[in-house]
């Protein structure tokens, strides 16, 4: 009888820590799927501390309004010095903007496939001058555009914890004063993913530019895909970028990045804020809505994608169609 009673109690404990096993999962998993609208609860959760280990920091993260992502590549140093021409503040301005009005802007990049190659020393040497990147954990490349958007947005939520974070490409014009205030305004939306709302085709022809190779997945030839913010510029609320951070290893990319975005929030409560002025042309158009007093957040020219030939282009449209550098440092938001 006692050896019996040994094998029972035996049972009995492998039982109990079988059970305490499914918990941590069931636990983990809970944190894995959590909802929007739950990252304050995060804050004191597992969940925070996976987050901020993607960044490689233990310390608090420092809270914001937002953070501005400009995407770029090894080739577009001409593009980048461009914009620190034009309308990103450099230096001890750029500092200030942090630190007095919690708007944080950094050209966003990963790594060259070769390790310490020559593209990757090129980016160092142009930071330490600048001071203006946030390196990320990607292998640079044109069909990897929805994993970077990825990795920048989980980056950015580990190291800053921002009202809004912003996507912008670096051929793109923006007024921060104006981007400033519009995104002030929808800051009691949890849920709030903001641009310019589309739904083009999906393109099942290899041949063509944006082919869409799971074409198959949105039914019928010749069907629309479902309404996405156009990549030029959006910005997401931190709940919506939450959300990203913590499933990041389940959300499907797809061959466009500003559908990959879009199909993410598919199932969610989202708020989809149709913004027109943020994808405002490039003069006369935003010239005109400057003059009218309703000045653009972000113009760019639809036919390229981008300001066409923006390292020369981008300077007349701030000319013409920038606020002035004194409107972020008094827009309140």
């Amino acid at each position: 009888k006692p050896a019996t009673d040994n094998y029972e109690k035996g049972e009995v404990l492998k039982t109990h820590e079988a059970i305490e096993s499914l918990d941590k999962s069931f636990a983990t998993l809970q944190i894995k799927l959590a909802p929007p609208g739950s990252s304050q609860k995060m804050k004191n959760s597992d969940a925070t501390g996976a987050v901020s280990t993607l960044a490689g920091i233990d310390s608090p993260r420092k809270k914001t309004f937002m953070v501005i992502g400009i995407n770029t590549a090894f080739s577009s140093r001409r593009r980048r010095d461009s914009i620190r021409e034009t309308w990103m503040p450099q230096g001890e301005k750029l500092v200030r903007l942090e630190r007095e009005k919690g708007i944080i802007i950094r050209f966003i990049i990963g790594h060259s496939a070769t390790s310490d190659s020559i593209l990757d020393r090129a980016i160092d040497s142009e930071d330490a001058q600048h001071k203006d990147f946030l390196r990320l954990e990607h292998v640079e490349g044109y069909h990897e555009l929805s994993a970077k958007t990825k990795t920048y947005i989980c980056t950015a939520v580990a190291n800053w914890d921002a009202e809004f974070y912003v996507k912008v490409d670096d051929d793109v014009h923006v007024n921060l004063g104006k981007l400033a205030a519009l995104l002030g305004r929808h800051r009691s939306k949890p849920m709030a993913y903001i641009g310019c709302m589309k739904s083009g085709p999906v393109l099942s022809k290899k041949s063509v530019k944006y082919h869409e190779p799971e074409y198959w997945k949105f039914g019928e030839e010749g069907n629309k895909y479902f309404r996405h913010a156009t990549g030029q510029i959006y910005a997401i609320s931190k709940d919506l970028a939450s959300y990203i951070a913590a499933n990041q290893h389940i959300l499907h990319k797809y061959a466009n990045e500003d559908v990959s975005l879009g199909s993410w929030f598919i199932g969610l409560e989202v708020q989809h804020l149709n913004i027109k002025s943020m994808c405002c042309g490039t003069p006369p158009d935003c010239e005109l809505k400057a003059k009218a007093g309703n000045a653009c957040a972000a113009s760019f020219d639809w036919s390229c994608s981008g300001i066409c030939r923006s390292v020369e282009k981008i300077k007349i449209v701030h000319q013409r169609c920038g606020e002035g550098d004194a409107v972020v440092w008094s827009a309140l938001f």
